[in-house]
């Protein structure tokens, strides 16, 4: 059965749709991909089907060993803790160095703004997406490359817990949107060590509800 696509742009269409399915969950870790199926999925050719997956597997959001398949990947509790650590140090620093000069990235705000229309009307798919390309933004804001690439190799597989999050519903859509204002409250005065402690306390909130939910669905009965 196939997909229909919804961009005029075909690699880019099937790349965002593939994209959703794993943040989503709807492809569930451990699920493989390959490029016959993804080609007849999409009705695309081989190549377009291989360009999304090789896409998919450079940002973390799938993996892939020589001469396999790719596979959405299986994150398991260590990897958690891990991922939202690194996140934290991070983005503290990012936040650090954006309330020295209580400069907040009009992009942040802006994403912070869509962030509130997607929590009012409850799509926590684009809440999810939205969510993600605020801290991107708040990082990228710092103008410092080697930052924004150690932030880049873990952020993949930091989306897929995130998706996991929201698909969930392990936190409220109006909860995310409390957690980034006041982080943006506490960088627009210029307050550092508020901004440091509100962007860890939001990032291990989000990492103590997967933890909680991982050991649930662990638990041997």
């Amino acid at each position: 059965m196939s997909t229909s696509l919804k961009t005029t742009s075909l690699p880019e269409a099937v790349y965002e749709a593939l994209r959703e399915s794993i943040v989503t969950g709807t492809a569930v870790p451990g699920s493989l991909m390959t490029e016959t199926a993804i080609a007849m999925q999409y009705e695309v050719a081989r190549p377009t089907a291989k360009a999304a997956l090789e896409r998919l597997v450079s940002e973390g959001l799938l993996t892939r060993q020589a001469h396999r398949a790719a596979r959405v990947p299986e994150l398991d509790r260590d990897d958690i803790v891990d991922l939202y650590s690194n996140r934290a140090l991070i983005e503290e620093a990012a936040l650090h160095n954006l309330a020295v000069t209580a400069t907040v990235p009009p992009t942040a705000l802006a994403l912070h703004r869509e962030l509130l229309e997607h929590a009012a009307n409850d799509d926590r798919a684009a809440l999810a997406r939205t969510d993600i390309d605020f801290h991107r933004a708040l990082v990228v804001a710092q103008h410092s490359p080697r930052l924004s690439r150690m932030h880049s190799l873990i952020m993949g597989e930091i989306e897929l817990c995130i998706g996991q999050v929201q698909a969930h519903q392990l936190i409220r859509p109006a909860d995310v949107a409390e957690q980034h204002q006041g982080i943006l409250d506490a960088v627009a005065v210029g307050d550092i060590a508020l901004a440091g402690r509100l962007t860890r306390e939001h990032i291990f909130n989000a990492r103590d509800r997967l933890l909680r939910k991982y050991d649930d669905d662990h638990t041997e009965s």
